[in-house]
């Protein structure tokens, strides 16, 4: 909502000091989320004047029209002596009333203005149009034409309303009273301790027998509804300057008179008002539902298909609006430029359902200023006075005559009243406010309160959103000022702290970015085309998803099964802005639907659930383990004066894993494998042996080349994506101090020959499995292929075995006959001999 300071200051008589950043504060403290202040002709200075079109020549020999003017300024050029200004405008002729910017002005943007020679002329100043002049769009699309009778040479920043400040208000969805200029200074007032001159407090006749007809045939969508009628309208009538002005200064753009008065009603009181034309609106304006198959045609030129929901105006012919969306094309208002202008308006004032309101928006995708409001809860009181406003507006500006019937149909209503202990607010906020404060500020927001210890509040009709004690507590609080609660820190029980699997989270995350990974949580949503793009079988349980009944994003309807797809997102971001060696990692929840579909329970909201209900409940829900992934690209190690560097590869993947799994204390079983968005030949599968049987936890390595162009990576991108929960299950992450020995280490080293297709880890395993209880370490350092040396299809793998006895020195045969039991295991389970 924006609320220009001149227009908020004619309801609350601000001091003359007060800008408009200090009302942002005071706004700010009251609960008001006042997202801007704008300075309108904060850089704009004169001259800027009126003046008078005396000539036009036409110059010829251009690209484009360019007329040659003279303008009379008046004294303002100290000469009286008309102006010669070039201008390519078409929009005005002779005579008419223009607005001159002249040499020595500076427009908005620093945009000086001075003498300058164009298309063979000079040309002394400019007429200007209103994107000029920094007023947005009047609907000329060209230079400003004023009234006839504007004087010339009057100062036109002053004329124009130019030079202004407007706060810009995020208003949430509870405070549908400040959509208005009404609302904004009503909380305005309260903030500075001054009294509202209200806009809706105005003498409004009451209903009789000689108003439009009307027939409401659904109250419970529409509880109020007011017409009135007014004759004899101007069809040349136009909008004067200070509407124009007041509109574009709230985002809105002037049409025409008749629609112009009723949105600017409506941004003064907060009420939503349609204006038709009185000789298109055939027989009784009717209230109903919409009947199937009927259609209309909305005030956007779009033919929409009703909803049987959808609440609609109408008249003998059928719908002519959408209730409290959009009217109808079939009842517009003409404009002044057409042949036949509208010289008799019906006003319609109602008041309708929100939630009705709301779901005819979303259905047909019509989000208008007044659907914005009826959603958030308008004023049933102010119809009838925003209808009058309307009308004395419509007689003074349009030379109208308001037609003496008047329509009120309205169900019958009490006002809301709530109990609430007067200390109430005192326990809510920690804060001893006292029962004075608290009817004092319940009065100020327009309840009317009664009572002493046992407070009856009734609440105006423009707050709908205060239902219940906590409501009227939040007032208190808000207006009390939220910055002067006190902070106090809450006392948790001693000999309680962070679980198991919550300190577990946090190591492996230390771990992760301690080894160079920076943490990159992602929403928890997907499209299921994202399957097709990780390269997942179609029987591929991950493809089995929860799906949400309202998703945030219509192409992200489900939750995730992997980290994977958010996070080879975020690496294809990152390195689309120029960061190229990347190393992520995210730890988070994924959503895997049960075999069994369950419903639901709805928990009791007076008591604490049951253990059963809980349990039922936690029944319903997808089962929902906590995986950890990583992906990387680019440069591992920088290169620089201390060395070449290398890239990222699929070894730092599986090292990422093999750091998770030390951290959960499990022992972590690396074999090569294939799945999904792997590459088949640089795919790690990692195994963990639970009560004697191996159980896959994740996979880790080089993406494939088809996943890599279908997500926009980084070529040789890697990843590895882990089960943290089965890790925890499997792994014992009890602390053990190292034990030290003062006995020397033997060191032995074995190459052996295998097959090509043997993995490094069964060899490893296998002499681990054969030195027996002596071997304290074993470690990979070379892998060497050589056809012409190992023979077709064969590599060595050289390890360094370190054997050592905690009870004494090893002599050089033990050594050698535990390496020898080694070699001995390897060979007979995975075919390896000795290099020679």
């Amino acid at each position: 909502m924006r609320v220009p300071l001149s227009w908020l200051r004619e309801y609350v008589d601000l001091p003359a000091t007060e800008t408009g950043r200090d009302v942002q504060a005071k706004l700010i403290s009251a609960g008001l989320e006042v997202e801007t202040v704008e300075h309108l002709g904060a850089d704009l200075k004169g001259p800027l004047v009126v003046g008078q079109v005396l000539t036009i020549e036409e110059l010829e020999g251009f690209k484009k029209p360019i007329r040659f003017c003279t303008v009379n300024v008046g004294q303002a050029n100290g000469t009286g002596e008309p102006q010669e200004i070039v201008c390519g405008a078409r929009n005005f002729a002779v005579g008419d009333k223009v607005v001159v910017v002249l040499p020595g002005a500076t427009l908005p943007g620093g945009f000086s203005i001075s003498a300058r020679k164009t298309y063979g002329k000079t040309s002394h100043g400019m007429i200007c149009s209103g994107d000029e002049l920094g007023m947005g769009d009047d609907g000329s699309h060209g230079i400003i034409v004023l009234p006839p009778e504007t004087e010339v040479g009057k100062d036109a920043i002053e004329l124009l309303e130019l030079v202004d400040e407007v706060l810009d208000i995020a208003v949430t969805a509870n405070r549908g009273d400040c959509l208005s200029i009404r609302g904004v200074a009503r909380e305005t007032a309260i903030a500075y301790g001054l009294p509202l001159r209200d806009p809706a407090l105005l003498d409004v006749p009451g209903p009789n027998a000689y108003g439009y007809p009307v027939q409401v045939s659904e109250p419970l969508g529409c509880d109020r509804f007011t017409a009135r009628t007014v004759s004899g309208l101007s069809p040349e009538a136009r909008s004067p300057l200070w509407l124009q002005r007041r509109l574009q200064k709230v985002g809105m753009r002037p049409i025409s008179l008749a629609v112009d008065i009723t949105n600017y009603v409506m941004m003064e009181l907060g009420q939503p008002l349609h204006a038709y034309d009185r000789k298109l609106v055939q027989g009784t304006i009717g209230v109903r539902r919409a009947g199937e198959g009927e259609e209309i045609v909305t005030l956007d030129g779009v033919k929409r298909k009703l909803h049987a929901e959808d609440l609609v105006i109408t008249d003998e012919r059928g719908p002519i609006g959408l209730a409290g969306v959009m009217g109808g094309a079939n009842t517009e208002i003409a404009d002044h430029e057409e042949a036949e202008g509208t010289t008799d308006v019906v006003i319609e004032a109602a008041h309708f359902d929100a939630v009705s309101i709301a779901r005819t928006a979303r259905r047909h995708k019509l989000s208008s200023e007044a659907s914005r409001r009826f959603e958030r809860g308008v004023d049933p009181a102010a119809a009838a006075a925003a209808a009058q406003r309307t009308v004395d507006l419509l007689v003074l500006l349009a030379g109208g005559t308001a037609d003496a019937g008047v329509t009120e149909v309205a169900a019958p209503s009490a006002p809301h009243s709530i109990a609430v202990a007067a200390d109430h607010p005192d326990k809510v906020a920690g804060v001893e406010y006292g029962r004075e404060t608290v009817v004092r500020r319940l009065q100020q927001v327009g309840c009317d309160v009664y009572g002493q210890d046992e407070l009856i509040v009734t609440v105006p009709s423009w707050r709908p959103d205060l239902t219940e004690v906590n409501d009227l507590a939040e007032e208190v609080i808000r207006l009390e000022g939220y910055e002067n609660l006190p902070s106090t820190l809450p006392k948790p029980p001693s000999g309680r702290g962070l679980t198991h699997r919550q300190r577990l989270h946090r190591r492996v995350g230390r771990a992760l970015a301690g080894a160079g990974y920076v943490e990159a949580p992602n929403y928890p949503f997907l499209g299921e085309q994202v399957f097709d793009q990780l390269l997942l079988e179609a029987d591929d349980p991950a493809r089995r998803v929860v799906k949400l009944t309202n998703p945030l994003n219509d192409e992200e309807p489900a939750l995730r099964t992997s980290l994977l797809p958010g996070l080879l997102g975020a690496l294809r971001r990152n390195d689309g802005r120029g960061s190229h060696d990347l190393a992520l990692f995210e730890t988070g929840l994924v959503f895997n639907p049960r075999e069994e579909q369950r419903v639901a329970v709805s928990l009791p909201v007076d008591r604490r659930p049951t253990d059963e209900e809980l349990a039922s409940l936690n029944a319903a829900l997808p089962a929902q383990p906590r995986h950890v992934a990583a992906v990387l690209a680019g440069a591992r190690e920088q290169a620089g004066w201390w060395g070449k560097g290398r890239p990222a590869d699929w070894a730092d993947a599986v090292e990422a894993a093999r750091a998770v799994a030390r951290e959960a204390g499990a022992e972590l079983v690396v074999r090569g494998g294939q799945y999904g968005p792997w590459h088949p030949g640089r795919c790690a599968e990692l195994v963990v042996v639970a009560e004697g049987v191996e159980k896959v936890v994740g996979h880790a390595g080089e993406l494939h080349p088809r996943v890599v162009k279908a997500f926009g990576l980084p070529a040789r991108t890697s990843a590895m994506e882990l089960d943290l929960d089965a890790l925890e299950a499997v792994g014992d992450d009890t602390p053990r101090a190292p034990g030290i020995s003062t006995f020397p280490v033997a060191t032995q080293d074995v190459a052996l020959v295998v097959d090509q297709f043997v993995p490094h880890a069964e060899v490893e395993d296998a002499l681990r499995e054969g030195a027996g209880p002596l071997l304290e370490a074993i470690r990979l350092f070379d892998v060497y292929e050589n056809a012409e040396q190992l023979g077709d299809g064969k590599k060595s793998l050289a390890y360094a075995l370190r054997f050592r006895a905690a009870d004494r020195t090893l002599t050089v045969d033990e050594a050698s006959a535990a390496r020898d039991a080694a070699v001995a295991l390897a060979g007979e389970r995975t075919g390896a001999v000795l290099r020679g």
